[in-house]
């Protein structure tokens, strides 16, 4: 195949599909991640998703505003299932074969979440999408994303956000930050890095997958991730100041 990998899963964050829109899905953010997606399964990769819905609602941030945790992620996991419906949509739309499961069974538009039957799918070169987070309140879409690369034996997760990486410290605040080529998993642990919650970093950890963060906003980034460019920052290394 002349890629990096076999088998990767992409946790896309809702906050990215908004563009530089201030709420919602900007249609040419996801056209522009649908056509680099086909780029990637066209080299034999196997892909899953893992979608976010911050871009619609924030499940945290309700509940601090005193709406009950368990209601509000719940909305969240809903949230995250539109955002998964449209990218499916985007990819089938340019002849890439998708399927969609949920964790929370909505027969009428997706698959249910089943292991075996998203291994199966991956095997056969469609891509799959993973929606409504793991199905349970108080877990981000980062853990689901470590939970499902987990479940289905990919590789390596690639975190595409707003940022070229992760840094010793905010690039907004300070001007002299240095980006890391790669880092531990306890160092990002033992510094709070903001790469992945707590809880998704452990179960990266715990099964030895690496997580390359690096900028959604950069044509191309996807596909260099899976030909195995060094690009981002990769979490399961050793801690490297570029």
């Amino acid at each position: 195949m002349g890629t990096g990998y076999r088998r990767v899963l992409l946790k896309l964050s809702g906050e990215a599909l908004m563009g530089s829109m201030g709420y919602g899905i900007d249609p040419e953010v996801v056209n522009s991640i649908a056509s680099e997606v086909k780029e990637v399964v066209a080299t034999g990769v196997q892909l899953a998703i893992v979608v976010g819905g911050g871009n619609i609602f924030r499940g945290m941030k309700a509940a601090s505003a005193g709406m009950d945790r368990a209601t509000a992620d719940y909305i969240g996991m809903i949230a995250t299932v539109m955002n998964a419906m449209t990218l499916q949509e985007s990819l089938e739309r340019i002849g890439v074969q998708t399927r969609l499961q949920t964790a929370i069974a909505m027969q009428e538009v997706a698959e249910p979440y089943i292991r075996r039957k998203a291994i199966r799918h991956l095997e056969l070169g469609l891509v799959v999408i993973f929606g409504a987070g793991s199905g349970n309140p108080f877990f981000t879409t980062d853990t689901t994303a470590a939970l499902r690369a987990a479940e289905i034996d990919a590789e390596v997760i690639f975190k595409a956000t707003k940022v070229d990486g992760v840094y010793d410290s905010d690039p907004n605040d300070n001007p002299e930050a240095k980006r890391y080529k790669s880092l531990t998993y306890a160092h990002v642990l033992n510094k709070e890095l903001r790469v992945m919650d707590s809880t998704a970093i452990a179960l990266c950890k715990e099964n030895d997958i690496p997580i390359l963060v690096f900028d959604l906003n950069v044509r191309g980034n996807i596909h260099r991730a899976v030909m195995g460019e060094s690009i981002g920052t990769l979490v399961g290394g050793s801690c490297e100041i570029s």
